[in-house]
């Protein structure tokens, strides 16, 4: 890969994937329809920084997804980052918070930390066919990459 420079990433927020994941709950938990999470799912993906025009090629495009997904792992068994956006605004919040749990972390956390805020928040309810597809594949390629690493 060309030696590009990583876009500044805001993750890891909290301290462990286990504190990430109380957290979107908790997050969640604090609006009353399914309208209002979309809008936050929308806001959240807007803090994602973009990803250098030279990562938005087909080596690092996630397939699986209906959405066009790009995704860049960096890192070591100590600690993996993830780099990723996406041209939805509610794929990109999906990412948002996978990110959140997931990149920062070492390997062996990412292996072993099973992504329970989905159902937590009723995620998994009101999501359609294509995008639990593509959130399974991204899901896929940070525990494929966490696997790699251990």
């Amino acid at each position: 890969m060309n030696a590009i420079a990583a876009p500044v990433s805001p993750f890891p927020i909290e301290a462990s994937t286990t504190e990430a994941q109380a957290a979107i709950r908790d997050e969640f938990a604090f609006f009353g329809d399914w309208s209002e999470r979309y809008q936050y799912l929308i806001d959240l993906g807007r803090k994602l920084p973009d990803l250098p025009a030279d990562w938005k090629t087909e080596q690092h495009r996630l397939h699986g997804c209906q959405s066009m997904v790009w995704i860049v792992a960096e890192g070591d068994r100590d600690r993996l980052d993830f780099h990723a956006i996406s041209d939805s605004a509610i794929v990109s919040g999906l990412i948002y918070l996978a990110l959140r749990v997931y990149s920062g972390r070492s390997a062996a956390d990412i292996a072993r930390t099973d992504a329970d805020y989905i159902a937590d928040i009723g995620l998994a309810k009101h999501l359609s066919p294509t995008r639990s597809n593509g959130l399974a594949a991204l899901l896929g390629f940070i525990r494929d990459q966490a696997q790699r690493h251990l």
